[in-house]
């Protein structure tokens, strides 16, 4: 049950394909060994509307990546890492690329058609 938000510089929808970007996250974790329900994967972008950081240039990609509780710390790390490495392969000019690994407290309620 995955969900991965990445929040981005504003612009980055104009330069980048974000929707490969989601795309290939979907199927990296819906192939991963550990998600055993590929159809509560979920990844999408949320531009931000003003930003400033330290580095130049002055874009980023920021990864929300939250999960139910009960992977090993092994396998948490392993896909905090793959989500990183996605996210350099497909914005690799991009100023800071970073990854946050949180954990969904129940109750975590949900409806799908």
């Amino acid at each position: 049950m995955p969900h991965i938000a990445i929040e981005h510089s504003s612009g980055l929808e104009d330069s980048h394909d974000l929707q490969a970007l989601c795309d290939a996250l979907w199927q990296k974790f819906a192939d991963h060994h550990s998600v055993t329900s590929p159809d509560t994967v979920r990844t999408r972008t949320l531009a931000a509307t003003a930003s400033r950081i330290g580095v130049e240039p002055q874009s980023f990609a920021h990864a929300t990546l939250l999960l139910l509780p009960g992977r090993s710390d092994e396998v948490r790390t392993e896909l905090a890492q793959l989500v990183l490495d996605t996210l350099q392969a497909h914005l690799p000019d991009v100023g800071s690329l970073t990854v946050r690994l949180d954990d969904i407290q129940q109750p975590y309620m949900k409806r799908m058609l």
